[in-house]
């Protein structure tokens, strides 16, 4: 039975560096909070422990789950949280020695106690976090969670349950694989993004919908601005220098702007030639995955670590290729980014702790690539011949953070996600789809059984790749 997942649940607004390690550890959070509560037990609580395991324990200090971890406990929401407010919560918490559970009560919280790094995985999944809440009587109360990428967060006994009773989905159009969107687009004479949006009006309003899909712009586009305004060393150790911001100061000149959108305005009156192109775009990817790595708001498209993929193509179409587009064309690129996404969460994975780095820049590049493909007039058909060539060139592309941090080779990788997009989406648009060979479906199940073959050193736990080859000590 199919499931549903909205382009709100593919795109989401959190804080970085990292949607497995750092948005999933904090909605676990929050969502033990709610345990507590329903419990009744909020009050009774006098510690808490935090035992982090697999991927989360090895590269969780690179990743902020530790932090993430105490924030939501705290009762922040990574989606409204001001960003400059995270470091004194986290100075207050390591400081005093205790932490505001919930805004609720006080407990004492020793870091170097409460929260476990256990290197050895659970059998659910890679990315798995047990919560221990002990009560004044000396009992406990314990739940685990897993982070299984993209910020979506499960319990294995509740999983398991959803199976069992095989939940229908309620969507008009209920998808799970890329042919059963096809087959829908071409029984109703629709393009991808309009089935879609059928399936999103089945929960939302047309005019919520509108709403929450240009505030996930705009969240993109404003992390884009600040990223080519920041300049200086990004944290964590490895001494790397945002770059977004010199290369943004050679492209744009002396323009005057005050705000992001006049800012895009500016943008397109400069000089468009295929070197000023893939630097343009480049700029955009690096900017976002910069304010990423520094703890930056930024919308998880699917990822954390691949956020800037899907701004930075949307913004070479406005910038770029069309000039009068504006939010028919947002929306419409978001809806279907958000579809092909889903159709990898379904049938493959979109967390590097299970595939690698294809899991996440071969997916948002794969999504891109599609999105793209409508705008500039492509077929359904075309569309997923988009996707289906831009995965197909990642894949086995292995996740090998040095020193944990979504910094090296994470932030670059953004980059050559964002231009293979394009690609694909050119190639698309000149290949009569009757001559393809490989469908979008064959490559998600080629990705899950690549995934399944791969190394574990080289899913997200810093133990294989470049993460060896080069020491922190190196840089």
């Amino acid at each position: 039975m199919e499931e549903c997942i909205s382009v709100f649940d593919m795109l989401k607004i959190g804080v970085g560096p990292s949607s497995s390690h750092t948005l999933g550890p904090w909605r676990a959070a929050e969502r033990f909070l709610g345990e507590l509560r329903n419990e009744n037990l909020m009050l009774d609580i006098d510690r808490i422990q935090i035992d982090l395991y697999g991927s989360l324990s090895l590269t969780g200090k690179g990743h902020a789950t530790d932090l993430a971890v105490m924030l939501g406990l705290s009762g922040q929401d990574p989606e409204y949280i001001p960003i400059e407010n995270i470091d004194s919560i986290i100075k207050s918490i390591k400081s005093k020695n205790e932490i505001n559970l919930g805004n609720e009560k006080i407990i004492p919280f020793h870091t170097t106690q409460d929260i476990v790094f256990n290197k050895n995985f659970l059998t659910y999944h890679a990315n798995g976090l047990t919560f221990t809440a002990y009560r004044n009587d000396k009992t406990s109360y314990v739940s685990t969670f897993y982070s299984i990428g993209g910020g979506f967060v499960i319990k294995e006994e509740r999983d398991n349950a959803k199976t069992k009773t095989k939940i229908k989905c309620a969507f008009p159009y209920p998808i799970d694989k890329a042919a059963e969107l096809l087959e829908y687009c071409k029984k109703e004479n629709k393009s991808i993004s309009e089935i879609v949006l059928e399936n999103e009006k089945s929960m939302r309003t047309e005019a919520e919908i509108d709403h929450e899909l240009m505030r996930i712009w705009n969240t993109m586009l404003e992390c884009m601005y600040i990223g080519c305004h920041s300049e200086g060393i990004l944290p964590g150790g490895l001494n790397v220098r945002r770059r977004a911001f010199d290369m943004h100061q050679n492209l744009i000149g002396l323009a005057n702007y005050d705000s992001p959108q006049t800012w895009l305005e500016e943008i397109r009156k400069t000089e468009v030639k295929f070197r000023q192109i893939l630097k343009w775009v480049s700029c955009f990817a690096l900017a976002v995955n910069e304010v990423n790595a520094a703890l930056g708001r930024v919308v998880t498209a699917p990822t954390n670590g691949s956020a800037g993929v899907i701004p930075a193509v949307l913004m070479y179409y406005l910038v770029i290729e069309n000039h009068q587009a504006g939010p028919k064309e947002i929306k419409q690129f978001l809806m279907v980014a958000g579809e092909i996404g889903s159709i990898f969460k379904k049938g493959s994975t979109i967390s590097a702790a299970m595939g690698g780095c294809q899991a996440e820049i071969g997916v948002s590049s794969a999504m891109a690539a599609a999105s793209l493909c409508e705008l500039m007039g492509g077929t359904p058909e075309q569309v997923l011949m988009a996707a289906e060539i831009a995965m197909e060139h990642h894949l086995g592309l292995t996740c090998d953070p040095i020193g944990g941090l979504v910094q090296i080779p994470c932030i670059e990788r953004n980059t050559m996600g964002a231009i293979k997009a394009i690609n694909a989406t050119e190639l698309a648009l000149e290949t009569d789809p009757k001559n393809a060979k490989v469908p979008l479906d064959k490559v998600v199940d080629t990705m899950w059984q690549t995934a399944k073959d791969m190394n574990n050193k080289y899913k997200e736990t810093s133990e294989g790749g470049l993460a060896i080859a080069v020491n922190m000590a190196d840089c």
